[in-house]
């Protein structure tokens, strides 16, 4: 059966061949759906997982989807332009429900998928050159078919236990361990050598910007300073002449000033009163004479 399944997607692929630098690939698909994930309908339907491995947003508008169970039966499924969620973001997905009831909306593919059979599921651009194909065995209810890591090479049958379960719409392994994290911890579990490490990068960093900025107050410092202009000759002996004048100047006042120049003063300051009959108040006053008793 498996040998009839890739005789049959040689028999299918164009002759545009995929080159493998596809930045979509089909990643998941689950043909008998009975009890796992639901449309936007809430009904149980197959479904295509498609996957976006580049770190760049992806169109799907114009893409291919064609599916065939043997030579001459392929149906294609053209994604519709004009919706916006069609633009698949950097390591996301995009699931397509293959229920043969497009009219649902633009991720509800013409087709269906065969559960009895083997089927080929091939994924094309908008230029029909072939991005991605793969032959799904036949599956169990609630089985599905996925690469074993996002984007990987390695496909394996999802039967829905705790380490392969079926993950639509989401990363197909989750990564519940670190090792580098587990050896750092087995070498260092007092956190120590963490710790020192810390310290070690913020001094380091201090340093860089010290540097950093010495260089860049050196570089603006000498950008400002003034540029030195050459030295005239005549307007350095005008300058010289003026300052003799000041000089000079300035010496004769202080001559005027300590030299004797003025008047002796006693620093004493006398009023003498002078009688006239023009300062003598009394003498216009009228007499008026004296009543004898």
């Amino acid at each position: 059966m498996f040998l009839f399944g890739l005789l049959l997607a040689t028999g299918l692929a164009s002759c545009t061949r995929q080159d493998g630098t596809a930045k979509i690939l089909i990643n998941e698909v689950l043909t008998n759906n009975v009890t796992n994930f639901q449309d936007d309908y809430g009904i149980h339907s197959a479904w295509i997982e498609v996957f976006n491995k580049s770190y760049n947003s992806v169109n799907l508008a114009g893409y291919f989807l064609k599916v065939s169970n043997q030579p001459g039966d392929t149906i294609t499924y053209i994604v519709p332009k004009g919706d916006v969620l069609t633009k698949v973001s950097p390591r996301q997905h995009a699931l397509f429900w293959a229920d043969g009831k497009p009219n649902r909306g633009t991720f509800h593919t013409n087709f269906t998928l065969n559960t009895t059979q083997p089927c080929w599921v091939g994924l094309y651009d908008s230029g029909k050159k072939l991005l991605d194909e793969i032959v799904v065995p036949v599956l169990n209810p609630d089985e599905s078919y996925a690469r074993v890591q996002d984007a990987s090479k390695d496909w394996e049958i999802k039967s829905g236990s705790k380490t392969k379960y079926v993950t639509p719409s989401t990363n197909n392994q989750t990564i519940e361990r670190n090792e580098k994290v587990e050896k750092f911890e087995v070498h260092d579990s007092s956190g120590i050598g963490m710790s020192l490490t810390a310290m070690l990068v913020v001094f380091c960093g201090l340093i860089l910007l010290y540097i950093f900025f010495r260089i860049l107050g050196k570089a603006v410092f000498n950008k400002s300073k003034p540029v030195k202009q050459p030295v005239n000759m005549k307007q350095e002996e005008n300058t010289n002449k003026s300052a003799e004048e000041v000089f000079a100047a300035i010496a004769m006042a202080l001559h005027e000033e300590l030299g004797g120049v003025h008047d002796i003063e006693s620093n004493k300051l006398t009023i003498r009163r002078v009688h006239t009959p023009w300062s003598d108040k009394y003498n216009a006053l009228r007499v008026i004479p004296r009543k004898n008793s």
